[in-house]
């Protein structure tokens, strides 16, 4: 896909702050850390749109970014991050939780992990969150280029038993640095708007 116009639209804590405009919306989860922004940031092909910091659980909020005026990534709090009180973690599970439960125009779900260690409890919690609420899921497998190639099928393997991930659900592998699975994942998320 190419894209022509890629904007951030609100930074969003509650339902009324969602944009209105019921473009269809697909949200990308993952813990801190993982590489959500630089997902964001190749898909679109934009440096600097979705910010990468040297610092976990810098997201608190929901992220609405607006692709070709014609559907929205919407990122949303990493998790499995340390340094974050209960009470902000609480608030944010709460957050979440309206969007997921109550948000029409979701899509799909994407769930970045990192191809080259197992998934985490919380990456395993984050995919059965978003089967109870009957989201279609791709999960993208990142570090792809950090995966020696002799190694990759065995990883592969690792991620989607762990995940237990369910028929018609799609596991795509991604690499930032060489836009390997760009264009796969591109494909995916188009049968969906």
């Amino acid at each position: 896909m190419k894209v022509n116009q890629a904007e951030i639209v609100i930074s969003a804590v509650k339902e009324e702050q969602y944009p209105n405009d019921r473009l269809p919306e697909i949200c990308l989860a993952g813990r801190s850390n993982v590489g959500k922004s630089s997902f964001i940031n190749k898909m679109i092909q934009r440096k600097g749109l979705a910010r990468t910091s040297a610092k976990p659980g810098k997201t608190q909020t929901l992220n609405f970014y607006r692709i070709n005026e014609k559907f929205y990534f919407v990122d949303v709090p990493g998790y499995g991050y340390a340094k974050v009180s209960k009470k902000e973690r609480a608030a944010w599970g709460k957050m979440m939780e309206t969007y997921f439960s109550k948000r029409e125009p979701l899509v799909l779900a994407v769930l970045i992990v990192d191809l080259r260690h197992k998934p985490t409890e919380d990456d395993l919690l984050m995919y059965d969150f978003f089967k109870h609420y009957d989201l279609r899921v791709m999960v993208v497998a990142t570090k792809l280029d950090k995966v020696p190639r002799s190694k990759r099928a065995k990883h592969l393997k690792q991620v989607r038993e762990v995940l237990d991930i369910e028929e018609g659900d799609h596991l795509v592998t991604f690499s930032a640095e060489t836009s390997e699975g760009r264009d796969e994942a591109w494909g995916i998320i188009k049968s969906y708007l």
